[in-house]
């Protein structure tokens, strides 16, 4: 247990900001999972606004610093490529 004051706001206010991170971190992987699992079983129609939602998640996590713009990029871009080919068979 922290004995200062500061040092109990601080734990506080980590364990906020790790349920914040773990809350965003699931939606961003939980999201990726339902499209791959959409295309696995061949549901065309509910692809689209799924990977709209991915972006979405992934670009206002970019916007709040969760995730760099490049992490981002990559996986907007290789989830594309998934889908992508996937959606040619």
């Amino acid at each position: 247990m922290p004995n200062k004051a500061a040092a109990e706001k601080y734990l506080r206010k980590s364990k906020k900001l790790v349920a914040k991170n773990n809350k965003q971190k699931t939606a961003i992987k939980d999201l990726a999972k339902k499209i791959v699992k959409a295309l696995s079983a061949g549901e065309t129609g509910n692809i689209v606004d799924l990977t709209r939602q991915f972006q979405k998640t992934v670009d206002k996590a970019v916007k709040s610093g969760w995730l760099k713009k490049n992490t981002a990029a990559r996986k907007k871009s290789r989830l594309s490529a998934v889908v992508k080919k996937s959606l040619k068979k």
